[in-house]
């Protein structure tokens, strides 16, 4: 899985660094072109010539290299790198180093090198116990989470103040793995297409302080967007109301309304090589909603709404669409199948992914999801639970043979 490929390996300041010499040589192993990036730090557990010697390339402890004056690049070395790398993988990540990436800091080659990076970013946290369940740490780790980088969770056991808990670097059979998965499901054969994404909810006002909306949370659309543009993609990610983070190297248009979104679609969808409407858009929307917060009147004749149909924007894009693949989304609570091959039919889609409120796994705001995907051809496939980068994957997979 690594053969030809170019992996940066940033190695922060932990006990954990002597780690790092095993996996390194695993991976020129597996043919690999390996170029190492050290904090300062990182240097006080394992010097610069042994990641040298091991990866057979120089070793970038500094952005200021120390004779500038004999390249012709010196200082934007960090720039080329995040250019050059198919994956960075930051291990061992101290709670500084995570910290620093969570809120944009570059004051060193590895955070720096993060900031111009255009390929998957894989963290492994290592530390003591009690920095690890930190709030802060934990919250830095979300938020990295949220713009799609990739987090391998520490193991646990005898850490070296002697207490006990997670923390632990994986050993490099592990590591090894998880950087082999990330790169199988990050193939760059989405270069130069351009994918539009819809997610999230719509918010249909009955004044200026109530809505009708829906549970989305947006998460899996948001997956898909950080997945594809993973695999080079052009993404437009056009947004309801969540309170996600913008993936990397993601376009992000925020929308409220089904109306909103369906002029951003209309606008953005031109040219595009693939639509994928995973947002939950309202169907219906109030008439006439009022121009001041309606007020509660002690009566019981409780209150009354007419709602009116909302622009059909996935029957809209399937009725003239030219050599665009188009995907939709089902969320069905019964007769599934039976209502997500319809709507294939009706919407001349070309995909269909449905999602069922009975299925384990697959609850608003959840992390994962149960899909069964349909294709144009009556091809039913359903897919176990898994997280939704993963179902991400399985859905860009079939887009990918479709175009």
């Amino acid at each position: 899985m690594l053969t030809n490929k170019k992996i940066l390996v940033g190695i922060t300041g932990g006990i954990a660094a002597y780690k790092m010499c095993t996996v390194v040589r695993m991976m020129k192993k597996a043919g690999a072109t390996v170029r190492v990036l050290m904090t300062q730090s990182a240097t006080q557990f394992v010097t610069p010539l042994t990641f040298s010697t091991l990866s057979q390339e120089e070793v970038l402890t500094s952005l200021w290299p120390e004779n500038t004056q004999s390249s012709t690049h010196a200082g934007v070395e960090h720039i080329k790198l995040g250019l050059w790398a198919d994956a960075m993988l930051i291990a061992p990540a101290t709670a500084n180093m995570i910290a620093k990436l969570a809120n944009g800091i570059a004051d060193d080659v590895i955070s720096s090198t993060v900031l111009a990076l255009r390929s998957p970013l894989l963290i492994a946290p290592a530390m003591d116990v009690d920095m690890y369940r930190n709030e802060a740490t934990q919250k830095n780790l979300s938020v990295l989470r949220e713009r799609g980088h990739h987090i391998l969770l520490p193991a646990e056991g005898e850490l070296a103040s002697g207490l006990v808990g997670p923390g632990r670097l994986p050993e490099a059979e592990t590591i090894m793995t998880f950087v082999e998965s990330i790169i199988e499901k990050t193939p760059l054969d989405l270069k130069k297409k351009k994918i539009l994404v819809t997610a999230g909810p719509t918010y249909e006002p009955i004044d200026p302080v109530r809505f009708i909306g829906n549970r989305s949370s947006g998460k899996m659309g948001f997956a898909i967007a950080n997945a594809a543009a993973q695999r080079g993609a052009d993404v437009t990610l056009i947004s309801g109301p969540v309170t996600l983070g913008t993936p990397k190297n993601v376009s992000r248009i925020d929308v409220e309304t089904a109306e909103q979104m369906n002029d951003a679609v209309l606008k953005h969808s031109k040219k595009c090589n693939a639509v994928i409407m995973s947002a939950a858009v309202a169907d219906y929307a109030p008439k006439d909603p009022s121009a001041n917060k309606i007020k509660k009147h002690d009566s019981a004749s409780g209150l009354t709404l007419e709602l009116q149909p909302t622009s059909d924007i996935l029957r809209g894009l399937g009725a003239k669409k030219k050599g665009t693949v188009l995907v939709g989304f089902a969320l069905e609570t019964q007769d599934e199948l039976k209502h997500a091959k319809e709507k294939l039919r009706k919407k001349n889609l070309d995909l269909i992914v449905l999602n069922s409120t009975r299925d384990e796994g697959a609850a608003f705001g959840s992390d994962t999801n149960v899909v069964t995907i349909i294709g144009k051809d009556g091809k039913t496939e359903k897919l176990s639970r898994m997280p939704k980068f993963d179902v991400a994957v399985e859905i860009l997979n079939r887009v990918v043979k479709l175009l």
